[in-house]
Formats: C-alpha cells, sequence, structure tokens
C-alpha cells in the first residue's frame, strides 16, 4: 500500500506558475487520459498545497496524462472565483509533465471571462467551459450568445462542457455547428451520451477533439477516433483507466481492459455520493482524506465499512 510518505517523495516544495514546466496540449499526441480531479482540502477546508501535489504525485505515477481542475469532481460551484484561481495555481506549481486544463465555467458570463483570463495568464493548456445554469433548458440562441464572448476572448483552446444532467443545458450537434467558426473551439468533454450518441458526435466532427467523460464509454470513444477519457473516478482507478490508452498506444484489444475499468467503477455506483466515496477511497490507498465542502457531507460509519468492503473484494 503508498503511503502519504511515499506520495510527497522527491517533490519540490513549490514551484512559481511562471515557471511550470511545460506540457502538451490535451490530445495533442494523440487520445489521452485526464483526471477530473478531486480539490483537495485541509482539516478547515481550505486548499491544501501540499496535498495536491502528492495527489498530483499520485495520478501522474499511476498513468494519467493531465488533469482538469474545478470540474464537477473538483466541487467548483462550492468555491469562489478567488480560490478557484488559487487552486488552478496550486495545480500548476505541481504539475511536472501533466497537461492541465481548468474547468472556468460559472453562472454569468463576467466571472467566466475572468477565470479564462487568468486561466491563460496562469499557464493552463486548455479550458473547458460549463454552460451558464441555473436557468434550465436555455434556447441555443442562449448559449450561442454565452459561448461566442468565451471564444473571442480565449488565447486557450476551449472545449465545451456536456452535462446536461447537472446544468440544465445540452452541448447539441446544433450549437457545435453554431461555434464551429471560431478557431479557438477545440473539443468537448461529453459526460452525459449514451455510446450511439457519443459516435455520432465523433462522426459529425472529426475535427473536434471529444473527450468522453463516461468511464463505460472509453473504449467506443478510442475506436471511433476519439479524444480519449476525462473522468472523475479516474482518481481512484486511475492505472485501470490508463490501461485502456496504453491498450489503445499498443493497438492491442480493448474490450479486457474495459471490462476491468467497468468492473472497479461498479465499486462506487450503488449508494454513495461520488465525491465523498472518492475522497474516502483515496486514504485508503494510503493518502490523507480531504474533507468535502456542503451541500456533500462525509461518508457516515457504515458507508465507509461497506465501501472499504467492496473495494478490497475487488482488490483481491
Amino acid at each position: 500500500m503508498m503511503t502519504r510518505r511515499v506520495f510527497s517523495t522527491a517533490l519540490p516544495m513549490s514551484v512559481p506558475a511562471s515557471f511550470a514546466a511545460p506540457a502538451k496540449l490535451p490530445t495533442a499526441a494523440g487520445p489521452q487520459f485526464i483526471v477530473a480531479a478531486l480539490s483537495m482540502l485541509d482539516s478547515k477546508c481550505r486548499l491544501d498545497d501540499a496535498l495536491i501535489r502528492d495527489y498530483l504525485f499520485y495520478l501522474a505515477a499511476g498513468g494519467a496524462d493531465g488533469v482538469l481542475v474545478m470540474g464537477t469532481t473538483g466541487e467548483f460551484a462550492s468555491f469562489s472565483v478567488k480560490e478557484r484561481k488559487q487552486s488552478l495555481e496550486s495545480t500548476l506549481r505541481h504539475r511536472k509533465t501533466l497537461s492541465v486544463m481548468c474547468q472556468i465555467g460559472a453562472g454569468n458570463l463576467p466571472d467566466t471571462l475572468e477565470l479564462l483570463d487568468h486561466a491563460a495568464g496562469a499557464g493552463a493548456d486548455s479550458v473547458l467551459v460549463l454552460p451558464p445554469y441555473y436557468f434550465k433548458n436555455p434556447s441555443v440562441d442562449g448559449l450561442v450568445s454565452f459561448f461566442e464572448p468565451v471564444l473571442r476572448a480565449a488565447k486557450l483552446p476551449v472545449l465545451l462542457y456536456n452535462i446536461p444532467q447537472l446544468s440544465g443545458a445540452p452541448v447539441t450537434p446544433e450549437l457545435l455547428r453554431r461555434l464551429a467558426p471560431f478557431e479557438r473551439l477545440y473539443g468537448m468533454k461529453d459526460s452525459y451520451s449514451k455510446v450511439d450518441a457519443m459516435v455520432a458526435f465523433l462522426r459529425e466532427f472529426p475535427k473536434l477533439k471529444i473527450l468522453t467523460g463516461v468511464p463505460g464509454n472509453m473504449e467506443a470513444n478510442l475506436k471511433n477516433h476519439g479524444a480519449g477519457g476525462l473522468t472523475g473516478n479516474g482518481s481512484v482507478f486511475v492505472r485501470e483507466t490508463a490501461a485502456i490508452l496504453t491498450a489503445h498506444r499498443e493497438s492491442k484489444d480493448l474490450s479486457e481492459p474495459q471490462r476491468k475499468l467497468n468492473e472497479a467503477a461498479a465499486t462506487l455506483l450503488a449508494g454513495y455520493d461520488g465525491v465523498p466515496a472518492m475522497k474516502y477511497a483515496l486514504s485508503l490507498m494510503g493518502m490523507k482524506e480531504s474533507p468535502v465542502r456542503p451541500p456533500f457531507v462525509p461518508l457516515g460509519e457504515a458507508k465507509r465499512k461497506e465501501l472499504a468492503d467492496r473495494l478490497r473484494r475487488y482488490r483481491g
């Protein structure tokens, strides 16, 4: 079992963001595995720079190509704009060879544009943009009016975030067609579509880098010339997810590593809030357990024991 002391070995205490090691754009060297990173916090629920450092080392050692900062798994909606900037800066200090994508979407355009400008200045490789949320089911015209200023102002590649089960605003083929003329439109993270719908996106928009946020869609994404995976449970199952990319790069069959990832992912599917469960699962692997912010609460003792037993049975 890896320990927190092992995680910390040979890592610098601090590297200024302006001197962060350069990394390739996500998917620049072919399909990639990007982890939708958790936000690692101290006992007072403040961002913990040392724990972020240890966590990134763990992800890179497990085979991740990059990380997404302040996505859904990162509890972005529970942090202020100032804290979201701090989270990105901490990640960039400790990135090593990881590419860094930053989710900049907010419920309003001014905050989104502020976070976009900060991401470029801090040294992120790309940005992911959630549609504006709270006002559900906006028109395509309304979404275009939100995304166009972002794409005009962007100095980095921009990916749209399709997660309508939470945002209430789907990224549709019509929306992508409307935004296609913008040079900075780089791709999409699709955390919603079933396989057939995802493949339809891939076929209609072959120039866009479409990553799946659904772990079970990894094999289908890669077989249909997708850009790879950007998943939250990649934190816990980093090696299982990376194994699918390794098989793809070595032109091997993907069905067996996909089956193993599906088996692993099933341990987290039933009866748990995802973020608290993932943070607790990491503590079972030797990391210090990070708190969560409201509205999440830590797993209760019964759930902790149940999850520990399930992961122990899976690991054998």
